[in-house]
């Protein structure tokens, strides 16, 4: 019998993962957007404009990302993911 019973709280693992996961995409992809538009500003001589459209950019991209993760994990079975065609799978 150890400190910690993992059969019992295991989950607590998972789910910090989980949100350090999400945390680190939308940072990551911030901050990826933001080095992008430095860059772009920086070659271009404008002041702030790529800055500015590539933080909305990685805000919306990383939003996304972050939504289709959690929607993963809450529906882990694809009930409500539509195929190619648009229908959808599962039985309802």
């Amino acid at each position: 019998m150890g400190f910690f019973d993992f059969d019992k709280h295991g989950h607590w693992f998972d789910d910090i993962a989980l949100v350090s996961q999400l945390g680190l995409t939308m940072a990551g992809s911030i901050l990826f957007c933001f080095a992008i538009g430095y860059l772009l500003d920086r070659w271009l001589g404008t002041k702030g404009l790529f800055i500015t459209v590539f933080i909305l950019l990685g805000i919306i991209g990383g939003g996304w990302t972050v939504y289709r993760q959690i929607t993963k994990v809450l529906d882990p079975k694809g009930k409500h993911d539509p195929d190619e065609k648009g229908n959808e799978t599962g039985n309802g």
